[in-house]
């Protein structure tokens, strides 16, 4: 058992002294209080660190974090719950972490490894078939219905080994600890949970037994150690879910483990269900945070360093959280994805610089469910560093016209004049951020916004010329004579030709957001795309005291939204009493009804007495100047939505690929 313990005669920066504080925990001593805590990337191959895996981490070490707490590595042949994670029932794994520790350390960071077994928690198998699950008992998993197997004695043996052996490897790899994880109903948890362990052997009924599988590994991992190995767990604070751990439960569970832990790393929610896997990330409608009294609560009663983590974005975020005495350390490991220097950014004063996260979670968890590498929608070098991580300066500097601002021209113009060119930057409007500043008018979207925000600064840091209010066309072109043009100038509503008379109102979501009607009370959204705005009008419209059915033309709303958002939109959506008709396509309307059509079954879909019809169909490209321009410009590149309509997601990242090429 460690006693939180700062080091004595360090200089902390007076903005941020308790975050700036280091902290010494066993046998080792974080230099601040900023942790990235562990997260699944989707960059190992073959159960391996690999050179992509040291990239990644390397950039977040190089950008001043304290402590790192890599991903989940599995301690069983039973714990691949995902065909990407990492391994570590095999010595071949100790060349990687090895590699990995060295990185850390050559930046006085400090690095521990998770520890990991999922038990009934399993998303999918290598080969596309359905994987074998082990669980304390046959207590079936709602999220991913999985029936699993009940452990018998031998492999719970086998599995308390595996935590031994992993633990072992980690020591000769020069790693500095391993976290326990017992978090978000997997393994370790579900021998905790009484309503998941029924078993009537040695290893459940009584707290004391349901204890004993953690308390057997543990012991284990010391065994196979040193005893400067720091050994930490992670658990929930409390399920979220009506069949999950309480809150009470986890802090007595963390009492009567204390003896074997260096510290507790606090996190909330289940991977079990919907609604206590949207805790895993929480999306922005999540307030900053927002788990700092549970972890209070839990420091209060023990004498071990507690960490929480929780949508802690900006530094004088976490050194609220610490100086109010809730946490030692605070996980701020999106805050990272978003911008890796952001710990020797706020240790230097350079607040503005900060690229703060949004929790869109698009390209991070989002990525990681759709089964491809770790990134960021602001960012797009995450997950890149190999590719991106070091950009060349311009071989011959180039003048270049970037014609549009939104977040596609924004990252362009940023990236190439950083590389040296002399970049212009045109925007029409007077107010750079394209459809970013209509995304953040949505009901819990104001987060968005923060895009805009950071990309701006990077192109005032990068010393791009920026002229708004203009228009550009071939006359402005030829008198500027670049040497490429880049065009991100976006796109449009999508408004097709529709059988429609005037006894409805049909409207788009921009004239909704930007206040130009004023709908009936009878209000049908009809969303095409199946992302954030059908349900964010909807939303809205409900707080304005409409009445408002969602059609959407797919399976549920926010279907191609990544899952923690889309499940927070549905609990939001069934609250404020939306109606949802899935599988629904647009015909049109007259004498008050809008006629819709099911995708599957080609039976007509009606809703009667509508006042207003809000379009949600998606955009059009605004593309008038490329087939104009080749003939006048040596390079004439086209991003963005102006491209093809898409997210702000491909609009950066196609910034940032033109941009260095140019």
């Amino acid at each position: 058992m460690t006693q939180a313990e700062p080091s004595d005669g360090a200089m902390v920066p007076s903005a941020f002294p308790h975050v700036f504080q280091p902290l010494k925990i066993r046998g080792v001593v974080l230099k601040n209080r900023i942790m990235s805590s562990g997260h699944d990337t989707t960059l190992p191959t073959d159960g391996l660190v690999n050179e992509a895996v040291l990239a990644y981490h390397a950039a977040r070490a190089k950008g001043g974090v304290g402590l790192i707490v890599s991903q989940v590595a599995g301690v069983h042949e039973t714990a691949r719950y995902t065909s990407h994670m990492l391994m570590a029932t095999e010595d071949d794994c100790i060349d990687g972490y090895r590699r990995l520790a060295e990185l850390c350390h050559a930046e006085d960071c400090v690095l521990f490894s998770q520890l990991f077994h999922p038990g009934r928690e399993i998303m999918e198998g290598g080969d596309g078939l359905l994987t074998v699950a082990y669980a304390p008992s046959v207590s079936p998993n709602e999220r991913f219905r999985v029936m699993p197997r009940a452990l018998d004695k031998r492999m719970i043996d086998e599995i308390v080994a595996g935590y031994a052996s992993a633990a072992g490897r980690m020591h000769a790899a020069g790693v500095d600890g391993a976290e326990f994880v017992a978090s978000h109903g997997y393994l370790p948890a579900q021998f905790f949970n009484p309503r998941v362990n029924r078993r009537e052997d040695d290893y459940g009924g009584s707290l004391e037994n349901r204890l004993r599988f953690a308390e057997e590994a543990l012991a284990a991992m010391r065994a196979a150690t040193s005893e400067d190995f720091v050994i930490g767990m992670r658990i929930s604070a409390g399920e979220r879910d009506e069949e999950g751990l309480a809150n009470d439960e986890a802090l007595e569970i963390c009492r009567r483990l204390e003896p074997l832990l260096d510290y507790v790393s606090i996190t909330t929610g289940t991977s079990a269900s919907l609604g206590g896997a949207v805790h895993i990330v929480p999306p922005m409608a999540y307030r900053a945070a927002y788990l700092a009294g549970d972890a209070a609560r839990f420091r209060k009663t023990l004498g071990i360093p507690v960490f929480v983590t929780g949508r802690i974005n900006q530094p004088q975020e976490a050194e609220a959280v610490i100086a109010a005495g809730s946490a030692d350390v605070c996980g701020m490991t999106r805050a990272m994805i978003c911008d890796p220097e952001m710990p020797g950014k706020a240790q230097e004063g350079r607040m503005d610089d900060i690229r703060a996260c949004i929790a869109c979670n698009q390209a991070c968890i989002g990525h990681f469910h759709r089964g491809v590498p770790i990134s960021c929608i602001q960012h797009p070098e995450t997950g890149r560093e190999l590719k991106f991580g070091t950009l060349e300066p311009a071989a011959k500097p180039k003048s270049v016209m970037v014609v549009g601002g939104g977040p596609a021209g924004l990252k362009a113009a940023s990236v190439a004049a950083a590389r040296g060119h002399k970049v212009t930057l045109y925007e029409a409007a007077n107010q750079l951020g394209g459809q970013a500043q209509l995304a953040q008018l949505l009901p819990r979207r104001s987060e968005f916004g923060g895009i805009v925000t950071n990309l701006s600064r990077e192109v005032e840091l990068a010393n791009v010329r920026v002229q708004r209010g203009v228009h550009v066309d071939r006359a402005l072109v030829e008198a500027e004579r670049p040497d490429a043009v880049i065009l991100a100038t976006g796109a449009k509503p999508y408004r097709p030709e529709l059988p429609i008379d005037d006894s409805v109102q049909v409207v788009d979501a921009w004239q909704v957001l930007r206040k130009e009607v004023k709908t009936g009370s009878r209000v049908v959204v009809v969303d095409w795309r199946c992302d954030w705005i059908g349900p964010g009008i909807a939303e809205r419209l409900v707080a304005e005291g409409c009445s408002v059915d969602l059609a959407v033309n797919g399976t549920h709303p926010g279907e191609l939204l990544p899952l923690y958002v889309r499940d927070n939109i549905a609990a939001e959506l069934h609250r404020i009493g939306v109606r949802v008709t899935p599988y629904a396509r647009l015909y049109g309307c007259d004498s008050g009804t809008v006629y819709m059509q099911h995708t599957t079954s080609d039976q007509p879909i009606l809703f009667e007495d509508v006042d207003t019809l809000v379009l949600c169909l998606g955009h059009a490209p605004v593309d008038d100047l490329s087939s104009i321009l080749h003939d006048l410009v040596p390079e004439v590149h086209v991003i963005g939505d102006s491209l093809a309509p898409r997210t702000a997601e491909e609009a950066v990242y196609e910034g940032l690929k033109v941009a260095a090429k140019l």
